[in-house]
């Protein structure tokens, strides 16, 4: 009988320690981010993203969705997976400046309605939460 209780008991706390870590706990989630400013200019382009699920990171560039898995603790950010689809538009380089951006992004801060993410190189996003 001491066995299926130390068994269940072992699971239990398991479980615990499987807590989600990431900016989506500090933060990050129930909140469309819009990004606002891209090392320190204004981003005249719409560029979203959400954290909808654990580790997961999805939204819009100008031209393209996107999906990336995000699995570091706050406030560390990186992305890994990244997918998009592949259709052009006028703002293509603007989308691939914030692609790139989202890719070298390694901190990640929220306050309130703003999130900034950045990285010791000095770029800086700044991402303000859409209405």
């Amino acid at each position: 009988m001491f066995r299926p209780v130390a068994l269940a008991l072992t699971l239990a706390l398991l479980a615990g320690c499987d807590a989600d870590e990431t900016l989506r706990s500090y933060g990050g989630a129930d909140k469309t981010w819009q990004l606002v400013e891209l090392n320190g200019t204004a981003f005249a382009d719409t560029a979203i993203l959400t954290f909808p699920a654990r580790s997961k990171i999805v939204g819009n560039g100008p031209c393209n969705h996107f999906a990336a898995t995000l699995k570091v603790p706050y406030p560390w950010f990186e992305v890994t997976q990244f997918v998009s689809t592949k259709m052009a538009c006028p703002a293509l380089a603007q989308e691939t400046a914030f692609f790139d951006a989202l890719s070298a992004a390694s901190i990640s801060e929220v306050h309130g309605d703003t999130m900034i993410l950045s990285n010791p190189q000095g770029l800086t996003m700044v991402f303000n939460a859409a209405d």
